[in-house]
């Protein structure tokens, strides 16, 4: 099958509130230059796919508020690539949605699934997995998952655990046992000491028909939406249909409606340099740190005593600090974050807390 049958659906709705006070509703962290490249994380999704994916291939899904960043930051797209979500519904939805719009424009395609905020360093490797996946999900009846060998015991992904490899991929490829949300630390341990579980990275390979095959026998109340819209996708009449019955749908993600329940889910276990950048400390691991091991993103800091914080802070003004150890110092304009490292896994709540305490005003 040649390129033209390929395609990618970048995943773009999410609000990204654990990067809060950053990323904010109206500019989520897909929109943002965390790296300092020049490149937000929603571009250099784009960038990585060029190479392998038509660009008149790629598909974004976002949510219908970001039609306008999208469009600013991705001009090389058409209209007609951006779909834009009127409602947030989770992952099963999206990705249902995209697959049956590609399948009415090209019955014979196969599709990736990206997120848009993944920060992938080996960007050789990652295309040379995803030609490998394509290869494989064109020539078996499979939904196909990348699984990333871990380097840690972490807690704040899922786990895949390989079963019988695939003898044509030379064992590249595993039939999934079983999978596991985000586990204790205990049992991270024991998951990455077994050499047979790998990090979920969200990233997925299916040919059309076979995802909207598998959603209409294990998430039938997703399907059953979409189904009512056949003859519908990729015409002027698709907008409104998906106006008046996304917001309907069950909000699941994929991995609950569908890869967790079928029988032909498989994983490519590669190791490409992968994070997810879902925290405050993972962008602390993947940026630059000065002598005393301090990261500061694209501000002036003047620090005595203080060793592993990450500051952040827009505009001109000069943080200065003593004393201070594994913070971070997230200032954006009418929002100042200051929290321990440790303890971000709160920041979710924090914005819970503000939304009750002051309505929209900082979200």
């Amino acid at each position: 099958m040649t390129n033209q049958h390929r395609y990618c659906v970048i995943m773009c709705g999410g609000i990204g509130s654990r990067f809060w006070p950053y990323s904010r509703t109206n500019r989520p962290k897909q929109f943002i230059d965390f790296l300092g490249t020049g490149r937000s994380l929603l571009q250099m999704s784009f960038d990585r796919v060029r190479s392998i994916i038509p660009k008149e291939n790629v598909i974004v899904v976002t949510n219908e508020q970001y039609a306008p960043l999208v469009m600013e930051q991705l001009p090389e797209l058409a209209e007609n690539q951006i779909l834009l979500e009127p409602a947030r519904r989770n992952t099963a939805p999206c990705i249902a949605w995209a697959a049956y719009h590609i399948a009415a424009l090209d019955p014979e395609a196969s599709i990736m699934v990206a997120p848009s905020d993944h920060l992938i360093t080996r960007e050789q490797e990652f295309c040379d997995s995803i030609l490998k996946g394509f290869e494989f999900v064109e020539h078996n009846d499979a939904l196909l998952t990348l699984g990333i060998k871990p380097s840690r015991p972490e807690t704040g992904y899922g786990y895949i655990q390989i079963g019988q490899p695939v003898a044509s991929t030379g064992g590249a490829i595993c039939k999934v046992k079983t999978f596991t949300e985000k586990p204790k630390l205990e049992l991270a341990k024991v998951f990455v000491e077994s050499g047979e579980f790998f990090w979920n990275s969200g990233i997925f390979l299916w040919s059309a028909n076979n995802i909207i095959r598998e959603l209409g026998t294990y998430a039938p109340d997703v399907a059953g939406t979409f189904d009512r819209g056949r003859g519908l996708f990729g015409t002027p009449a698709e907008k409104k249909f998906i106006e008046e019955n996304f917001p309907g749908c069950v909000g699941i993600s994929i991995d609950f409606a569908v890869m967790e329940k079928s029988q032909c889910v498989y994983v490519e276990c590669v190791d490409f340099g992968w994070n997810d950048l879902g925290t405050w400390s993972a962008l602390y691991d993947n940026s630059p740190k000065n002598r005393d091991a301090n990261v500061t993103q694209r501000c002036n800091v003047l620090a005595y005593n203080s060793t592993g914080n990450i500051f952040a802070v827009d505009g001109e003004k000069l943080i200065v600090v003593d004393g201070l150890t594994d913070y971070i110092v997230a200032d954006a304009g009418d929002v100042l974050l200051i929290c321990p490292k440790s303890e971000e896994q709160r920041i979710k709540q924090m914005v819970n807390d503000a939304h009750l305490a002051f309505g929209q005003k900082y979200l």
